[in-house]
């Protein structure tokens, strides 16, 4: 009943509403009508939309995705 992530570092492992908000975000992106905040500009980066889809989903961030605080 759950469908697993796998990510380079990690698995995650998502609920089938998680799954559907993580989907219904990036078609949203593929057709060009994702917003980063509140009628902000339009996301043109794939990470990017990937990020708000998984917060939107209250999913914990891969680590590939977490910032080690190199390269400032």
């Amino acid at each position: 009943s759950s469908k697993h992530i796998l990510s380079e570092w990690e698995l995650i492992v998502a609920t089938k509403k998680q799954t559907a908000k993580v989907g219904k975000v990036m078609h949203e992106f593929k057709v060009g009508g994702l917003h980063s905040g509140k009628g902000g500009p339009v996301v043109k980066n794939r990470k990017q939309a990937i990020a708000i889809a998984m917060s939107e989903a209250k999913m914990p961030k891969p680590k590939m995705m977490k910032k080690t605080g190199r390269g400032r």
